[in-house]
């Protein structure tokens, strides 16, 4: 059974930081891309970034670029967000994913974690 397990989110202030982390099981986590996607209320779920086999960050939306770090250790099965300088317009649920290649050209995940907020006040 393939579970993505999120941490790290939370209430920061403007200007702050935070790390989000989600600790994978039950999958060959290096064959997978993985990514972490948002989802605000009353707007799609978004990606923020992506990050390929070789630890290559892939697809960082345009809103969190120079802000958002996406790093991952394969060896601990786990995929990290850093996210500096955080805005309000970044408080949304924070997704962690697994999928194919295709996820890197807008393709659906596979897997998906529960979630974790991310809420970031002016």
């Amino acid at each position: 059974q393939v579970q993505l397990v999120e941490s790290g989110g939370g209430l920061v202030q403007a200007g702050g930081s935070l790390r989000l982390s989600c600790a994978a099981s039950g999958l060959t986590f290096s064959n997978y891309i993985m990514a972490w996607f948002r989802q605000a209320p009353g707007q799609k779920r978004d990606v923020v970034a992506a990050i390929d086999w070789n630890s290559l960050p892939r697809n960082y939306a345009d809103s969190v670029k120079g802000r958002f770090t996406i790093s991952r250790d394969n060896a601990k099965n786990t995929v990290y967000l850093q996210m500096n300088s955080l805005k309000p317009e970044d408080t949304a649920v924070y997704y962690c994913a697994a999928g194919t290649s295709t996820l890197l050209n807008g393709g659906i995940p596979r897997y998906w974690g529960q979630g974790t907020q991310v809420t970031v006040s002016s």
